[in-house]
């Protein structure tokens, strides 16, 4: 397998192939969006309130309309049931993607999710929605887990921030969709009110599942089962480039060598390979428990900031404030406005890199919150046990619990997320190993993994050879 020690030629130029195959992938974030956000509205629906509790609108007239609502342990199990199916998806679908593929699992997830969407449209009671909403939890596991993966180990890598910001990009689309469709049906007296929220779900899997029978394998899982010859071809329509140029060669020496560096540090055996993944010190930033650590914190924090309750349960809070005329209307509008900022960091993480755009924005969303408590107060909810009426009943006071929060988040960002701007995966892990997270903007890549495995002697080797029998044959 021909090498390169040059660590700038370990991946072909950008073509606009790369960049529609990436997007694509990245639509799976709308399917995503979509099912986070429309129990949002559907849950307060008169249809579905009165449907699921046997309440009537008409039997709580001002002042106690707010009293029309389902309770708080509902609207918790509801959404959170989702979540309990995403956790288990998501630990299944990692070792999935290494037995079947990466591509073949997100299919799988679509057809599970599909699967959960249809006994959610069926449902006239809880046990059947909970039911679905679980089942398909699962599926967006599946999907939600292995699409970045998918989408980081296809993507060239000056671009792979963008593309992954793209599928953030599509989970506030689809989000923005679901607000539209409950908005559009919240009026209706009938089952189509929530329905066709739910049923709309389908559309979304089957495109992306359609969609991803077109599109190749990632060439790092073709790698990883020893099939080289199906790598290359991969990454020659990944890259736009011809299967026997240099850079596709190159690019494929350098992941075959990165596999074999990791075979080396893997110890064999199921159980054994996973504790791996928990080994080495917590004061060793390229120690894998470090790097696990850095993984689940981010999307941890993520959920710290406080935006999820806001897509969750907004339209119900809203409600029970009693001062707003439509929350369907205020629903939608945070969402828009959601849509129109997330392009934003499309050019901002190339150009000022991850680490200052994490940590700004953490460190901004820490003020803010602390100053929602004076003045946004519409914004203070983050489950229905801390500010619903009938249970802490908190109000803006749930501020100080994001402001807090957001605080720890940009101390996490500055101290411990390193900075992987225009990196390839294997440069992000060799970077890891050599230097710490606040150096790590600095760090400049200075050799390849090839260069190391000794693929490059081989790749002059049969340079040698080839010339050898060029001129052997003009002998003839």
């Amino acid at each position: 397998m021909a090498g390169t020690a040059d660590v700038s030629r370990v991946e072909a130029p950008v073509t606009m192939k790369a960049y529609f195959m990436c997007a694509f992938a990245a639509f799976g974030g709308i399917f995503f969006g979509f099912d986070s956000g429309y129990i949002n509205g559907v849950m307060g629906m008169e249809y579905f309130i009165t449907l699921f509790t046997g309440l009537k609108k008409s039997d709580f007239p001002p002042p106690n309309e707010d009293k029309f609502a389902l309770p708080s342990w509902q609207k918790s199990l509801i959404t959170s049931i989702l979540s309990a199916g995403t956790f288990f998806g998501s630990i299944a679908a990692g070792d999935l993607a290494d037995i079947i593929g990466r591509r073949t699992t997100i299919i799988a997830g679509c057809g599970i999710f599909i699967v959960g969407v249809i006994l959610q449209t069926a449902s006239a009671g809880l046990n059947l929605l909970v039911a679905g909403r679980l089942i398909a939890g699962i599926g967006v596991g599946f999907v939600s887990a292995i699409i970045v993966l998918y989408m980081s180990e296809i993507a060239p890598r000056k671009v792979r921030g963008a593309i992954v910001s793209g599928y953030q990009f599509c989970i506030t689309v689809g989000l923005l969709l679901a607000s539209c469709v409950d908005y559009g049906t919240q009026s209706r007296q009938d089952s189509g009110s929530y329905r066709i929220p739910i049923a709309l779900q389908m559309l979304w899997a089957l495109i992306l599942a359609g969609g991803l029978f077109l599109l190749p394998e990632s060439p790092r899982y073709f790698v990883k089962k020893g099939k080289l010859e199906d790598a290359q071809t991969v990454l020659a329509r990944l890259r736009g480039q011809d299967r026997d140029s240099d850079y596709i060669r190159e690019e494929l020496a350098e992941i075959v060598a990165n596999h074999e560096y990791e075979m080396q540090a893997v110890p064999a055996g199921y159980w054994a390979s996973w504790m791996h993944c928990f080994s080495g010190s917590l004061f060793n930033p390229a120690s894998n428990i470090r790097r696990i650590i850095l993984g689940t914190a981010l999307q941890m924090f993520q959920q710290f900031t406080g935006i999820n309750f806001i897509f969750y349960f907004g339209t119900t809070f809203f409600q029970d404030l009693g001062t707003i005329d439509n929350p369907f209307l205020i629903g939608l509008i945070t969402t828009l406005v959601n849509v129109c900022s997330t392009p934003v960091s499309f050019w901002t993480i190339e150009r000022f890199g991850r680490r200052h755009c994490l940590s700004g924005v953490l460190s901004a969303c820490s003020r803010s919150m602390y100053d929602a408590n004076e003045d946004l107060q519409i914004i203070s909810v983050i489950t229905p046990f801390l500010v619903g009426t009938d249970k802490a009943n908190l109000g803006a006071k749930v501020f100080f619990i994001w402001g807090s929060l957001c605080v720890g988040c940009f101390l996490y960002a500055f101290f411990l997320i390193p900075e992987t701007k225009g990196l390839t995966l294997e440069q992000v892990d060799k970077m890891m190993e050599e230097t710490t997270p606040i150096k790590s903007s600095k760090w400049k890549p200075h050799t390849t993994f090839a260069a190391e495995m000794g693929h490059v002697a081989t790749a002059a080797v049969d340079e040698k050879n080839a010339v050898l029998d060029a001129a052997a044959d003009s002998a003839v």
